[in-house]
């Protein structure tokens, strides 16, 4: 009898899986009946003074920071399992996939839509990119068309979830995935990005300063990452050898490379603002790596390819939030501080029960935090006069406490958001793979393929 029943319920089970595969198609579908309906065509372009070198830039630019989720998923892909690269390769790319149709549909409008209450954009207000094409630039980006802004917009967008993945690799089930990172753009990254970087929004009201997305971006994803590792809980075999080194250092080229655009991409133009971020963000990354070998050797270690691939991107992090607000001598500063912090947070780590597997949370969320605290010592008028307040540098307090209280107001919205989502993802479709899966790998359990 029992066994009977164990085999009735196999049928069923598989049953509901194609039910729930197919909502994914269905939903895609529907997309594209939206077209006939919404098709944005412009009704009036109007003819904008743009300036033809910042457009040049900014589309510049804006390759440059797509080209750093195919390097994220180098630099992940070579730190996992060899049985498991491949599906945290494609955990990056998919990202690219789903959230360009998500930002052209709806995401677009949440992040920088008509601001509802300083919190979240109205989702109708580029619906289907419509006003997109119109001619009519962002008022914080009038030297370049509305669709650019949205394009570079939306790599930033495309990266977040995907700098997630790093920290329930090996575990997750890839179609729960899917479901999840839509829930943390919708729930999570679209609201952070509005409060931060719409003029109406509730953080950039407060004076709250985030260049390039060191709270939007590294914050979110370092306190998602650690929910996710406390959520789905340990590995079957917690610990593993990298699967290519090489990969590892691929990608760490790739993502210091494309964070110039990143970085230097957020002055919005061709101008000395620009300079500025790439000058800085070159800086704090070389620093961080040094820092982060030395302070290895400081404690006994061999210096290491890992460690300086580990070193460079905390840099990179870091520097992030404060990349057009401070001088190259701080920008040191900031790339060696970062560096020593995330190291001892990953050691720390190490000695807990948490099983972040590619430290996200103390080199992406940790880094993102102290270059978000050091945003507020270090940023002078000097270097952008935009700015209404100084660093404690400079003898001023009110930035360093609106930084401050905004790290702490985010940090708590991130974690338990995202603690949230993982739960309403898990009732939908178990989050993580079985043990037989795991051990097998996920490149042949969810994708049937091998590296």
């Amino acid at each position: 009898m029992i066994t009977s029943t164990a085999t009735a319920t196999k049928p069923a089970k598989a049953q509901a899986v194609t039910k729930l595969s197919k909502i994914p198609f269905i939903l895609l579908v529907i997309v594209v009946g939206l077209t006939f309906v919404f098709p944005s065509v412009p009704k009036v372009v109007t003819p904008a003074e743009l300036n033809q070198a910042d457009v040049a830039w900014m589309l510049t630019a804006t390759a440059f920071v797509l080209l750093m989720t195919p390097g994220l998923a180098f630099f992940y892909g070579g730190m996992v399992n060899r049985k498991n690269v491949i599906s945290t390769m494609l955990q990056s790319f998919i990202c690219m996939a789903m959230l360009t149709v998500i930002w052209i549909v709806f995401g677009f409008s949440l992040a920088f839509g008509d601001s509802i209450g300083g919190i979240i954009g109205d989702p109708t207000t580029f619906f289907m990119m419509q006003n997109v094409l119109d001619g009519t630039p962002w008022s914080l980006a009038p030297t370049i068309p509305l669709a650019l802004f949205a394009m570079f917009q939306l790599k930033f967008a495309i990266i977040t979830p995907a700098l997630i993945t790093g920290a329930f690799a090996e575990r997750i089930r890839f179609t729960s995935y899917t479901i999840f990172i839509l829930f943390f753009f919708c729930f999570i990254y679209a609201p952070l990005a509005h409060a931060t970087w719409h003029p109406e929004g509730l953080l950039f009201k407060l004076g709250v300063l985030d260049f390039a997305g060191g709270t939007v971006v590294h914050m979110s994803a370092g306190w998602a990452a650690l929910a996710s590792a406390l959520f789905l809980k340990r590995r079957n075999e917690p610990t593993h050898s990298p699967a290519m080194i090489t990969f590892v250092l691929l990608g760490t080229g790739l993502l210091w490379f494309g964070w110039f655009g990143f970085n230097a991409g957020s002055a919005m133009g061709a101008n000395s603002l620009a300079a500025t971020a790439m000058a800085t963000t070159m800086t704090a990354s070389a620093a961080a790596a040094l820092a982060w070998i030395f302070f290895d050797g400081v404690k006994g270690r061999k210096p290491s390819a890992m460690g300086t691939c580990i070193g460079a991107v905390v840099g990179l992090v870091a520097i992030t939030p404060a990349a057009g607000f401070v001088t190259l001598p701080h920008s040191i500063a900031i790339g060696v501080i970062s560096a020593v912090v995330s190291n001892l947070l990953v050691d720390l780590r190490t000695r807990t029960s948490i099983d972040d597997t590619l430290d996200v949370f103390p080199c992406h969320g940790v880094g993102g935090m102290v270059g978000m605290l050091l945003t507020g010592v270090f940023a002078s008028k000097g270097v952008n006069p935009a700015i209404a307040d100084q660093g404690l540098l400079f003898g001023e307090t009110k930035l360093f406490l609106a930084q401050s209280g905004a790290l702490i107001g985010v940090s708590i919205f991130a974690f338990a958001g995202s603690w949230a989502l993982l739960k309403v993802t898990n009732l939908i479709s178990p989050l993580r793979v079985s043990m037989e899966e795991e051990q097998l790998g996920l490149d042949l359990s969810q994708h049937d393929e091998r590296i």
